[in-house]
């Protein structure tokens, strides 16, 4: 499991899952929710992105996972111009559709001005971060993990079924940047994907790794037999085993990178 891979004791264990700051942005302020061991010191931090829904249930579960093995989890609103602090989207049509209306609306910039916030948070005003900060996200949020790695500052990101990357299609106007911006990754990237997901399609993921290639980016590649949203611990597509496993390979990126 991934805590066999960090270095903390037993207390670590113990975390405080209940804390939320509201933090600036040029389009306002955002909200994170931290999740962060109890015990005394100063650990690695981890911008955990969401999917379309922000900040649900799994989400939060995912995010106590991370925390629990010696490491400070902020989780951003990713959509904190459009809704009210602490919104949360349910896993259906309507939580969906608004998810996705969303998803297009928003500026690029605006994304990529909030990871930066929410890194500078953790790294300049966060007293239990250590400084060094990764990144890790789940379909909207892979993709978003991703970019956000284009910050010299962020030394891994663990990118899981990430959208829109390979069809360039994030934000407003649906026309990102993502791939012709890889030469400026610094850090280690992790990609996972699930080979069923009809989201990223095997001739996408194949131009996303053909593209890594070409800028010379520092990755490792994964592909199993798996839905969409495998992770995610609600509804008929998730995968416990699979879970446990990524969760054990995240770990070992962040553990080389950030530790």
């Amino acid at each position: 499991m991934i805590g066999a891979l960090c270095t903390f004791d037993g207390r670590n264990m113990i975390i405080r899952t209940d804390e939320t700051f509201d933090i600036d942005t040029p389009s306002g302020r955002m909200r994170l929710h931290v999740f962060r061991p109890m015990a005394e010191g100063r650990f690695p931090g981890i911008v955990l992105f969401s999917e379309i829904y922000q900040v649900t249930a799994p989400i939060r579960r995912l995010a106590a996972m991370v925390a629990g093995q010696g490491y400070v989890v902020a989780v951003p609103e990713v959509y904190h111009e459009y809704e009210p602090a602490g919104t949360v989207l349910a896993y259906d049509k309507v939580g969906t559709d608004r998810g996705n209306t969303l998803k297009y609306a928003k500026p690029l910039a605006a994304y990529d001005d909030d990871a930066c916030a929410a890194v500078s948070w953790l790294m300049e005003e966060c007293a239990a971060c250590s400084g060094r900060v990764g990144t890790l996200g789940v379909c909207l949020g892979g993709h978003l993990a991703f970019r956000a790695a284009f910050d010299p500052r962020v030394r891994a990101a663990a990118c899981f079924y990430a959208t829109d990357i390979h069809s360039a299609s994030l934000g407003e106007g649906k026309h990102d940047d993502t791939l012709a911006r890889l030469p400026e990754l610094r850090g280690e990237v992790m990609m996972v994907w699930g080979r069923q997901d009809p989201h990223v399609p095997f001739a996408g993921r194949q131009l996303i790794r053909e593209r890594m290639e070409q800028a010379g980016t520092r990755y490792e590649w994964h592909e199993f037999n798996a839905q969409h949203a495998f992770l995610r611990d609600e509804g008929p597509r998730y995968d416990a085993a699979l879970f446990l496993q990524c969760m054990d390979m995240a770990g070992a990126l962040f553990h080389r990178n950030l530790t």
